[in-house]
């Protein structure tokens, strides 16, 4: 039986969401625009980690719907600061409601209808500026994709993200070079946070990706863990054979809490201290982790 496929949308209202902003959200009018379809989805998140009225499942599709309308907020102009402030209002909006009252119990049983329909989706795309990413949370045995970017760069083909057989176990590097040549490692490279007051926009959303990353003294990077020969699952379209880096967990964690408007390296090293770099755009990585975790639950 085919699994079926959802392309992830901003404006998606698998919770019942427009129900939310008359019930809970606020008295007034739906609120339209992606910082309030963020505010939206925290406030039924809040409400749930204060009354516990969700299942574990429920609760990870809650937190994938608030992590992809914080993308989505982002790309439209928001700043970060604001949409700290935006998840403090939902949480204190959220303490004013009864967790018994009417508003509540009727807002979180059509929640539960909802992920009904939802946790049968196992694919979705979630399309960036640039790039896309693929998320697959389906049941199998063998090795998979279950969050995944391609990028090319020179004659180079690499698919980079979450792989794993029971779910996504690992963040993972899959390259194949023209040349045949072997990278004796690779890193990981991306903003650091603790040394930046922000994420690194230096201007129009569609440029490339190379432009997207921060000076060199602004970044922090992570070497993979392992290397190995690629299963074949995991090579990149039409790839004969190629090579697998593994790396840390820090890393996925890392790349997750970036704007999603910014991009990060992997740099394949080579002898003779040569590096053939790809990018990925950061994209609704955080929300597609949140989709995964939900078949987890």
């Amino acid at each position: 039986m085919t699994s079926p496929r959802r392309s992830a949308r901003p404006a998606s209202r698998w919770m019942g969401l427009a129900f939310v902003c008359a019930a809970i959200a606020a008295p007034e009018a739906a609120r339209a625009q992606p910082a309030d379809l963020f505010f939206e989805r925290m406030v039924m998140s809040a409400v749930d980690d204060r009354c516990n009225l969700f299942t574990p499942g429920v609760s990870a599709a809650l937190a994938a719907g608030a992590a992809q309308a914080r993308g989505a907020a982002l790309r439209a102009g928001s700043d970060t600061r604001t949409l700290d402030a935006v998840a403090r209002d939902a949480r204190s909006r959220a303490a004013r409601f009864a967790c018994d009252g009417a508003p509540v119990t009727s807002a979180a049983a059509r929640v539960e209808d909802a992920f009904s329909a939802y946790q049968r989706v196992t694919r979705m795309t979630y399309r960036g500026d640039v790039s896309a990413w693929q998320a697959d949370r389906g049941v199998g045995r063998t090795a998979r994709w279950r969050l995944a970017q391609s990028a090319d760069f020179g004659s180079n083909r690499m698919v980079f993200g979450l792989a794993g057989r029971e779910g996504a176990s690992a963040l993972v590097a899959v390259a194949n070079f023209a040349d045949k040549r072997t990278p004796y490692a690779a890193r990981l490279v991306m903003r650091d946070g603790g040394r930046t007051f922000g994420p690194y926009l230096p201007g129009a959303t569609n440029q490339p990706l190379a432009r997207k990353l921060p000076p060199r003294s602004s970044t922090r990077a992570y070497m993979a863990e392992a290397r190995a020969g690629a299963e074949t699952e995991l090579l990149p379209k039409g790839a004969a054979s190629g090579w697998a880096f593994r790396f840390p967990a820090a890393a996925a964690q890392a790349l997750a809490e970036l704007d999603p408007r910014e991009a990060i390296a992997v740099e394949f090293l080579f002898p003779g201290d040569r590096v053939r770099t790809a990018y990925v755009e950061v994209g609704d990585f955080a929300a597609g982790r949140a989709f995964l975790q939900v078949a987890a639950r």
